[in-house]
């Protein structure tokens, strides 16, 4: 007998369904599927160094990290992860959370309460915007990439508060395109505010970190947070600053305070990613020329990739539709390609998408097979 209860629930799934917003997890069983969705950028997951990395460290460590940090579970392996990480990033400390949701929305409630602000952009990833929420700060959202508003915000704002906070994703997750640091770091040091960068998907395709690809050095207010899971093929996050960012993190954040920490495998093929990376840099600029090529096709076939640039690995094909999409979605499956749609609440209604990915998984020829595909089923 179904309880009331469960009927609330039912009746608000029955909603979503006519809404062509229902979701469900697709068990990807089907042999030779492509898929085409992944954020496993540069191929890493599959790489025999970092799967012989993992095997190795099982031999000498637990499965499991048996705590949290503060409790049995920071090992040698842990500290060496962060260490090598800040010395690519050219910063004074790093610190590893459990997954990029669980980075973000400890960083900002731990470093922004009662009485501070919080300016961010629109479009900022579910973690920040939880985050954000969280904190119980003031909070100021202003158009996606629109630096004179976030001026006139500051000018307007900014003396009210004790902490103020900028918060951005670097590369965009669902757009593809890329925030104006230079300009947010200018404001930031202008305004006395925190810059805190989700580099989630610009680390390993545009470099160590987008303040490379832009030429900025990182400073005591610039806070980059990061994930392991995405480029670098493995699994886990990172925030990376000054020492005084460490230290208090360590102490105020509570999602990694209250967390066991990751395996020592994860962490082995993570640290093997990075030294693959550190070794072949050119696997960055072969992403690139690869996203590019394909987006240029797509353009030339005439479909909507939004505002996405050319040099970072995702592509939104637009629709709108929410009902149009879930159909093209469905035929590319029958034919051997995943790619998955985007709707609302992920993005804005009328925006739906299928979300493409270019990654050194598939050669050319697949995404050329793919668009023939996509024109078919279209």
């Amino acid at each position: 007998m179904v309880s009331p209860f469960e009927n609330s629930l039912l009746e608000e799934l029955k909603r979503l369904k006519e809404e062509n917003l229902y979701r469900y997890r697709i068990f990807l069983f089907q042999k030779g599927l492509k898929v085409l969705c992944s954020n496993n950028y540069l191929n890493l997951s599959n790489h025999p160094k970092v799967k012989e990395k993992v095997i190795q460290t099982l031999r000498e460590f637990p499965v499991g990290s048996g705590a949290s940090q503060l409790v049995s579970g920071y090992t040698q392996i842990h500290k060496e992860l962060e260490e090598y990480l800040s010395q690519l990033k050219g910063v004074e400390s790093c610190v590893i959370f459990g997954s990029g949701y669980l980075a973000n929305i400890g960083t900002v409630s731990a470093l922004f309460g009662k009485g501070d602000v919080i300016f961010s952009d629109q479009l900022n990833h579910a973690s920040i915007i939880d985050g954000v929420r969280l904190s119980q700060a003031q909070k100021f959202i202003y158009p996606h990439g629109d630096v004179p508003t976030l001026k006139k915000l500051l000018e307007e704002h900014r003396h009210k508060y004790r902490r103020c906070g900028i918060v951005t994703d670097s590369v965009f997750s669902m757009d593809g395109d890329i925030a104006p640091l230079k300009e947010l770091n200018l404001l930031a040091k202008n305004f006395e505010c925190a810059l805190i960068i989700d580099d989630a998907h610009a680390t390993g395709t545009l470099g160590y970190s987008s303040l490379e690809y832009f030429g900025i050095k990182p400073e005591g207010h610039i806070i980059q947070v990061g994930t392991f899971s995405k480029a670098l093929g493995s699994y886990g996050a990172f925030v990376c600053g000054s020492k005084v960012l460490a230290q208090y993190l360590v102490n105020r954040a509570r999602s990694l305070i209250f967390s066991t920490s990751l395996p020592p495998p994860v962490i082995a093929a993570s640290i093997a990613s990075l030294e693959i990376l550190k070794d072949n840099p050119s696997l960055i600029s072969s992403l690139q020329k690869r996203a590019q090529f394909i987006k240029e096709l797509l353009i030339k076939e005439g479909f909507n990739l939004g505002f996405s640039l050319f040099i970072t690995p995702i592509v939104p094909i637009i629709f709108g539709s929410e009902e149009k999409t879930l159909k093209v979605r469905d035929c590319l499956f029958k034919k051997g390609f995943f790619v998955q749609a985007i709707r609302y609440p992920t993005v804005e209604r009328g925006k739906a998408r299928l979300r493409l990915t270019v990654t050194l998984e598939h050669p050319t020829e697949v995404y050329e097979k793919f668009i023939e595909i996509l024109k078919k089923c279209l």
